[in-house]
């Protein structure tokens, strides 16, 4: 749903149901009504912009966070609430998951305004917990059941990742390197690019465990602990597999150069034998006068033998020397 920027509205009660809302019912909702409100916005809609800028409530820095254009991992306590950003992987058709899609956020004890630009999968999975009743009952209760989500959809990444590494680790066993670099070059700026993103995040999540929100209860505290811990596993795996990418970059050109060296090997080889051969050629071949054996019937043959017989030595040489 779309409506001047409104992606996604619910108001909920505490019951893990919610109701979902238009500007009608955003506007007429009050947090004195005991419901608490969430709002999921396209924040590069004029409409979404000239409306938040023109909200009571809400401090001039909290508008610009939430329509910054660029926004990192962050959470930072600010009055009775929390300004929140957030990175979840991209799981749009067509798109690479480590193109992270923003989402920024500012909680407090009765409302949730997040934005964003394009879709996220994490923000539909929460509306799909409201339909379902399976929703958050608090704003506490909201963030680290987004966070959950998110993780949730990050971990499934780093195992595809895994997987795929695996695989090539299988495959450089029993096919030509070449074939492999390129796709072994995407796939490790995939993961630079992941991880560059997640180091910040799991540091903000690390902050949002000791930030005094009054707000945030004991068991959302556990929770959002649960979480962080997940990322920081998720952040070492990936550091896991970018060692292995390095390794396995090493053995692709390790390979390779292995490759070069025998090709190299081969046509020394050839030139080496044929050098002498091709000397003797050309000398005898010099259209002058006094090349022994012209007059001769047997000069010709005479010279094939001789030919014949460097080559042999040559041989007999090369493999004495071990050269083959």
């Amino acid at each position: 749903m779309e409506n001047n920027g409104l992606v996604q509205a619910y108001v909920f009660d505490g019951s893990g149901v919610g109701s979902r809302a238009d500007w009608q019912d955003v506007e007429a909702w009050r947090p004195e009504s005991g419901k608490l409100l969430w709002l999921h916005l396209d924040y590069t809609h004029p409409f979404v912009r000239q409306w938040l800028k023109g909200r009571k409530g809400l401090d001039y820095l909290v508008v610009e966070n939430l329509l910054a254009e660029d926004s990192r991992p962050r959470s930072t306590p600010f009055h009775a609430g929390l300004l929140m950003g957030l990175r979840g992987v991209n799981l749009n058709p067509g798109a690479d998951p480590e193109d992270m899609i923003a989402i920024r956020l500012w909680l407090d004890e009765h409302r949730v305004i997040s934005t964003g630009k394009r879709i996220l999968a994490s923000i539909d999975n929460m509306a799909m917990a409201f339909e379902q009743g399976d929703g958050p009952r608090t704003t506490g209760e909201f963030l680290t059941q987004l966070c959950e989500n998110v993780m949730d959809q990050i971990g499934n990444v780093i195992e595809e990742f895994e997987e795929t590494f695996d695989d090539f680790e299988e495959s450089l066993l029993v096919e030509d390197g070449s074939v492999l670099r390129a796709q072994h070059s995407s796939l490790r700026r995939q993961i630079i690019d992941l991880r560059r993103y997640l180091g910040p995040q799991r540091e903000a999540l690390g902050q949002l465990q000791v930030s005094k929100v009054d707000w945030l209860q004991e068991v959302d505290r556990l929770r959002l602990r649960e979480v962080s811990d997940r990322l920081v596993r998720y952040v070492e795996e990936l550091d896991s597999i970018r060692d292995r990418a390095v390794v396995l970059h090493e053995e692709l050109a390790s390979r390779l150069s292995e490759q070069i060296n025998k090709r190299m090997y081969v046509l020394s080889l050839v030139t080496t034998i044929f050098m002498p051969l091709s000397f003797l050629t050309g000398l005898l071949g010099a259209n002058v006068g006094g090349i022994p054996g012209s007059d001769s019937r047997w000069g010709f043959t005479i010279f094939v033998g001789i030919i014949i017989g460097v080559f042999i030595l040559q041989m007999l040489y090369l493999k004495k020397m071990r050269w083959l």
